[in-house]
């Protein structure tokens, strides 16, 4: 249970919450970033080694092991966000209220500002659109999409949306349903139930392994073409690169996956159009489609969808008339 943040003595907000028991047995740093996504690991540990985090009331080590039930204050420091630019950039909005925004994210378009992307953001088009979001942390942006990935997001406009909308993450209850053009042909749908971290060597990876985080994806074939397939993906945990990672795990990567797409599949006899179009695909073809969750101001159950993007769409649409001139 995470309490609404107060001000804190350095200018900061103060972070009340309580360890549930499904982080028993976390170290502390790890049971705190799985309660405050929009924190990095990193930035935790700094605030543990700063003595900015009292549990019970007293500082403890980040290694330290979490038994459940754990009270936990966090005297985060003054945010320096207030240099993020406002920027009259496009933005599809599917919902909106007093609450919350609900954001259809185009590709290519990154979501939070940082190294090597100091504007032209996501973050930096919210700001634009409403203001206000430069008092909420991550100007209300409370999980993410890779760069590439298009799709459904959702954006608190209040402090006590992000928490509300944090917490439903954290308990897993938002759904989150991707569509996800693969290749090779899948015969059935499945679960993969394997976790991820770091990869070993390659720190800008990820890979299955045994010490990573809990990591379920749900998939059903949606389309089957000659040499690929759309499969509709249910997260059940919301993974750094999850789907990409999983479905390469599965030997069916997503098609155009720089990082783990592995060698391009041509269907046999596939026309000049076919082939052009699969050789320039070069982000990963996946896209959020479908986002539902609880509505943090009035409680009520909320679902959107939104259709994939043209670019994935012209591809569909080939692959369909290739089935069509060469059979199924």
């Amino acid at each position: 249970m995470i309490s609404p943040q107060r001000e804190a003595a350095g200018g900061g907000k103060l972070v009340e919450l309580t360890i549930p028991p499904d982080c028993a047995g976390l170290r502390l740093d790890q049971a705190l970033a799985r309660l405050l996504p929009e924190a990095s690991r990193n930035r935790i540990q700094q605030w543990i080694r700063d003595a900015r985090v009292r549990v019970d009331e007293k500082p403890r080590r980040a290694r330290d092991a979490m038994k459940g039930g754990e009270q936990v204050a966090i005297d985060t420091p003054e945010a320096a966000e207030g240099v993020w630019l406002a920027q009259a950039l496009p933005l599809e909005v599917v919902y909106e209220d007093d609450t919350i925004l609900v954001i259809n994210k185009p590709p290519g378009l990154v979501v939070h500002p940082g190294a090597g992307n100091p504007e032209g953001t996501l973050l930096n088009a919210l700001l634009h659109r409403a203001p206000e979001l430069c008092q909420l942390a991550r100007a209300g942006i409370v999980h993410r999409l890779d760069k590439d990935t298009s799709g459904l997001m959702v954006v608190a406009r209040t402090e006590a949306a992000r928490l509300d909308l944090i917490e439903q993450l954290s308990a897993r209850s938002v759904e989150r349903e991707y569509l996800a053009l693969v290749c090779g042909t899948l015969i059935s749908g499945g679960t993969v139930d394997a976790p991820i971290g770091r990869h070993p060597r390659e720190r800008t990876r990820m890979a299955v392994h045994a010490r990573g985080r809990e990591a379920v994806s749900h998939y059903r074939v949606e389309k089957r073409y000659r040499a690929h397939t759309l499969v509709r993906v249910k997260l059940e945990s919301g993974r750094t690169h999850q789907i990409r990672v999983h479905m390469a795990h599965l030997k069916y990567p997503v098609i155009g996956d720089p990082e783990y797409g592995g060698r391009l599949r041509l269907p046999p006899g596939a026309s000049d159009e076919l082939k052009q179009l699969l050789l320039a695909f070069k982000r990963q073809a996946l896209h959020a489609t479908r986002l539902g969750l609880i509505h943090p101001a009035t409680g009520k159950k909320l679902h959107w969808s939104a259709p994939v993007p043209e670019d994935m769409a012209l591809l569909l649409r080939a692959l369909a008339k290739d089935v069509r001139v060469h059979g199924g």
